[in-house]
């Protein structure tokens, strides 16, 4: 039997790069998968892909910027097949910004996305997992937690609070049966990293500077990710919870920005 066969499972941020690895990742492990978007058409999208290579999928969008919003999508799941058994907080903004100098709105805004969002995403699942006997939540973190880059100091603080709330909800939750766990991502080429490092370098191709700061030659994927992700969606990490993996080549102490 598939590792997640008759799991449903809502993953935030799923049209793209990492959310959408691990959406196609666990469908093809027999998971009904929810695919979460900004926007509805990249998100049926996706959804009609997963559905055409033979298995389940939804799609619901929404800005989780809003509260009711966040509790909608987990609701979608709830209320088209019955309930939630994994969640992914993958959605985020990796926006630059630096401490000394971001706007108010700046700060609001990064912490609403990516550590309000999950929070109240959490919340809502909870509730149908704990009818359900059980659950796996994912939180996708970031290195940066640790020793932020400087252009990325309000990103790192919402990823540290994130890990904050990783291991307090794990603590809280594992009496039902409900799992809390986070996968801090290193580099990783994703279609928007792309986007972003060649804005930052006027175009320029990075690609081959960025390798060569990799000891073991190649950036993260999102189907690396993926397999990490279903490991926590899984049984085969049962009594696993409060667990921070960190996915990087490079140690989080000695970590270096490009």
């Amino acid at each position: 039997m598939p590792r997640l066969q008759n799991k449903v499972a809502v993953v935030t941020g799923s049209t793209s790069g990492i959310g959408r690895g691990i959406a196609e990742h666990f469908a093809s492990l027999g998971a009904c998968v929810v695919i979460h978007g900004l926007e509805a058409g990249p998100a049926q999208t996706i959804a009609e892909r997963v559905r055409s290579a033979g298995h389940d999928a939804l799609f619901v969008h929404g800005d989780l910027r809003d509260v009711e919003t966040c509790r909608r999508v987990v609701r979608f799941a709830v209320e088209s097949r019955g309930g939630v058994d994994v969640l992914v907080n993958n959605a985020g903004d990796t926006s630059r910004g630096r401490l000394e100098d971001a706007s108010l709105e700046f700060w609001e805004h990064m912490m609403a996305v990516n550590l309000r969002a999950p929070f109240l995403c959490l919340q809502e699942a909870v509730k149908s997992m704990k009818t359900r006997g059980g659950g796996s939540i994912i939180n996708i973190g970031s290195i940066n937690a640790y020793v932020g880059s400087p252009k990325l100091g309000p990103y790192a603080v919402s990823k540290g609070g994130l890990m904050t709330l990783t291991r307090n909800a794990a603590t809280a939750l594992n009496v039902y049966g409900i799992r809390v766990n986070q996968l801090n991502v290193g580099w990783t080429m994703t279609e928007g990293e792309d986007v972003v490092q060649r804005k930052q370098r006027d175009g320029r191709d990075w690609l081959d500077q960025a390798l060569a700061t990799r000891p073991f030659g190649r950036l993260l994927t999102p189907q690396d990710i993926a397999y990490a992700a279903a490991y926590f969606a899984s049984d085969e990490s049962a009594l696993v919870t409060g667990a921070v993996m960190d996915m990087e080549q490079i140690p989080p102490g000695a970590y270096t920005d490009f």
